[in-house]
């Protein structure tokens, strides 16, 4: 059952028909009428009977009284990637004095939304969320109602209008492929476990569809391999079939994140292939072990620990009633850490 009411009116429409911003709109809910003249607050009030908008009872608790906690919602507490997000959040949650209550939406967006919901009724003071980019109106309009919400590492398609802490995606896969191309692979394929509406898969997506045009001058598309299923089974029928179709060829594996460059590995040995100078494998996240497995692997690294607390930072400013500004976009830098997997001459330093 839905438990949002998609058909209210919210406070952006109410400052659309007075033609004020939703910031002037906020101090005139709560009271705050310095440098607001008379006839601001007239055509407001006018614009507020005639909408018949009523603010919302989640954003009135949430002023009214703070737990002193925090919600986050996470899309998948299995990846290294959350517990290192985790941590940076409460790192600066705690140091606030506040505490931190998680859930798991599994990458599901009905989960997310009763996620959300069950946080919610917790009367958490906000909300961080890791969102699966298939909620999108309701998070904006949670934003509208006056609840403080902060998107950690994943955007939703309306980038301003949310506070959001990402990495930079796009960039760096780009420089990534251009390493590959520089160092003699004739293809490069890209494996990916589906990148749904999940904004970094798609950047990055993007981004070596664009390398491998502007580069190899060849449609990545053709390149592309999405497993349906979370194994190194999987993944590895998939590689036969990369490495069948390009047999005598330099080629090279781009994973989208760590977990599926965890799974292709494991289908590597699956399939007795090994990295060495015609097969190369890199992707995202710059785990500890990529610098241990030999010849050391070509990682790009994203600082999932700072992503956390800037996003921490972020909301309790937000909770806390300071500065009112437009929603934040923050990309914090990527790193494309170059090892053997994709450099020969590094592969035989190890």
């Amino acid at each position: 059952m839905n438990t949002f009411n998609e058909n209210h009116v919210t406070i952006s429409q109410v400052a659309a028909s007075a033609h004020v911003s939703m910031t002037t709109v906020s101090r005139y809910l709560n009271g705050k009428f310095e440098y607001m003249s008379a006839e601001t607050k007239q055509r407001i009030a006018d614009v507020i009977k005639e909408m018949n908008y009523h603010p919302s009872n989640i954003a009135r608790s949430l002023k009214s009284r703070s737990s002193k906690s925090i919600g986050c919602v996470i899309a998948d507490i299995g990846s290294p990637f959350s517990s290192i997000l985790l941590k940076g959040i409460n790192k600066v949650c705690d140091a606030g004095g506040y505490q931190v209550l998680f859930s798991d939406s599994e990458n599901g967006p009905l989960k997310e939304r009763n996620s959300i919901q069950k946080l919610l009724n917790s009367r958490v003071d906000g909300l961080i969320v890791n969102t699966t980019g298939q909620n999108d109106s309701l998070l904006v309009d949670l934003r509208e109602r006056g609840v403080p919400i902060v998107l950690a590492d994943r955007c939703i398609s309306q980038k301003d209008k949310l506070d959001t802490v990402t990495a930079e995606n796009y960039h760096i896969t780009y420089e990534c492929i251009r390493h590959l191309f520089h160092n003699g692979y004739q293809k490069v394929a890209f494996f990916t476990p589906g990148n749904g509406k999940i904004s970094p898969r798609l950047e990055r997506y993007q981004a070596y569809l664009d390398a491998m045009r502007d580069l190899y001058h060849l449609n990545g598309i053709r390149y592309t391999f999405q497993s349906d299923r979370d194994t190194a089974e999987s993944y590895a029928v998939l590689l036969n079939r990369f490495i069948v179709q390009n047999p005598g060829e330099r080629i090279a594996a781009f994973c989208v994140n760590g977990v599926t460059l965890i799974r292709l590995l494991q289908a590597m040995r699956l399939e007795r292939c090994s990295i060495g100078r015609n097969f190369g494998i890199c992707g995202f996240d710059n785990w500890e072990w990529a610098s241990l497995i030999p010849p050391g692997i070509t990682t790009i690294q994203k600082d999932s620990y700072a992503i956390g607390m800037r996003a921490a930072e972020i909301l309790l400013k937000r909770i806390s009633g300071g500065e009112q500004t437009e929603p934040l976009h923050i990309e914090l830098e990527s790193k494309l850490c170059i090892r053997g997997s994709t450099d020969p001459q590094l592969a035989a330093k190890f």
